[in-house]
């Protein structure tokens, strides 16, 4: 595991070796509306939103040919197709959040899953998912493994 990889520098100490890792970003954005179940506030009425969604993919090799981690054109069509079952619907309507609350969390957690192995088609693994209400507040999901060791 390269986590473990350490490299003896001149002055006696023992640092880690670093691995080289990209990280891409890909933004999108869809419209819905959604009521907030068991929340005491204006959020519990009926209301909606322009979502923006960005989703973060990591890679640690460069295609050769092109010196690219992978196409953002590419990305962004993965994640436009995640968000193509939430644009323009009432999310409480809409499985999983006909059960489940439709909040940013939620939101976020349900894209990460459906353009999680998209990504992993085009060779990088997806990081995070942020779900933004308005410009001034988000949540973000990700999955990390469960120990280092």
């Amino acid at each position: 595991m390269d986590f473990l990889l350490v490299r003896r520098e001149k002055r006696g100490y023992v640092r880690p070796m670093s691995t080289p890792c990209w990280l891409l970003t890909v933004r999108s954005e869809f419209s819905a509306g959604h009521a907030l179940r068991h929340y005491r506030g204006k959020c519990e009425n009926p209301h909606g939103h322009n979502f923006a969604v960005e989703a973060v993919v990591q890679g640690d090799a460069l295609a050769p040919d092109t010196g690219m981690l992978a196409d953002f054109s590419l990305l962004r069509q993965d994640l436009n197709a995640a968000l193509a079952g939430l644009d323009h619907r009432d999310l409480n309507q809409t499985p999983p959040f006909d059960e489940h609350n439709p909040s940013s969390e939620n939101l976020a957690r349900h894209i990460f899953r459906l353009l999680s192995p998209l990504a992993a088609r085009r060779g990088v693994r997806l990081r995070s998912v942020t779900v933004g209400e308005k410009a001034t507040q988000s949540a973000t999901y990700c999955e990390t493994a469960s120990t280092l060791f």
